[in-house]
């Protein structure tokens, strides 16, 4: 590691280690921080998943706060953000990477489904970054990194209006988020990931589906959180000091492709 984010102070939410196969991307995001420099905040709902990361993160001689929280609840956000402040001092990167699967059709959903969804995955990323940014602001500005998807951009895989709904509102806030915030120093972007294989969705998909999806991206190689995490990296760092307001793709090239562009290979 290169010590990228030196003396910087982050906090991940969604960074507890999952069960399932591979990595989450709020794991692979906390780990790469903590590599390249970082102290890191690692903010789970259950305390055996941050605790889990923490210990791994130990394991490579490395140190990270935990912080058990709810980020569907705005007290938890506050309550997240101040630890960090009494943890280490500052704070100058907020990854927004929690998120949760949201399932069905228009007219398939259930209000249940859809409250908790948005919750989740749209509504934490406003309330954390409520409350970082005046933190970010007295450190001298900072990079908060929202994570969305594809899928808030085209229509996915399957059907998941709740899940589409959310990733979209995280695209449309990061650019004003970015607007507003910017003569404070701080940078907003969004990362918008493409097919990849996560604790998130492993057990949810057979062979057949992976492969499909592996060979739906032009470049055909499969996606793991560490890609969506070495691309967090990059914005976290100041090698994106004059980056914000962008939505970047880490998805294969997938989004520069039509479906027909890419028939000859899912033969």
């Amino acid at each position: 590691m290169t010590g990228r984010l030196a003396d910087k102070v982050a906090i991940v939410t969604g960074a507890g280690a999952r069960q399932g196969d591979g990595i989450g991307v709020g794991q692979a995001t906390a780990t790469l921080f903590a590599r390249e420099g970082a102290s890191v905040l690692v903010v789970d709902l259950s305390a055996d998943n941050a605790r889990a990361t923490q210990r791994a993160l130990a394991e490579e001689g490395l140190t990270a706060g935990i912080c058990i929280a709810n980020v569907s609840k705005p007290a938890d956000c506050e309550r997240l953000v101040n630890d960090a402040i009494e943890q280490f001092g500052r704070l100058d990167i907020l990854a927004n990477c929690v998120g949760i699967l949201g399932r069905g059709k228009v007219t398939e959903i259930s209000e249940e489904d859809w409250d908790r969804c948005l919750d989740v995955d749209l509504k934490s990323m406003a309330f954390t970054s409520k409350f970082a940014i005046p933190q970010m602001a007295k450190s001298g500005g900072g990079s908060i990194i929202h994570v969305s998807s594809i899928d808030g951009i085209r229509a996915g895989f399957s059907p998941n209006i709740p899940y589409a709904a959310a990733k979209g509102g995280i695209i449309s806030m990061t650019r004003s988020m970015a607007v507003h915030h910017g003569r404070e120093g701080i940078r907003v972007n969004c990362i918008a990931p493409g097919h990849l294989y996560t604790p998130m969705v492993s057990a949810a998909l057979s062979a057949e589906d992976r492969e499909i999806r592996r060979k739906a991206g032009p470049l055909g190689v499969e996606g793991t959180a560490w890609d969506v995490a070495w691309a967090s990296v990059f914005l976290a760092s100041e090698e994106s000091r004059w980056i914000s307001g962008v939505v970047l793709p880490v998805d294969a090239g997938i989004l520069a492709a039509t479906p027909l562009g890419m028939y000859h290979h899912l033969q």
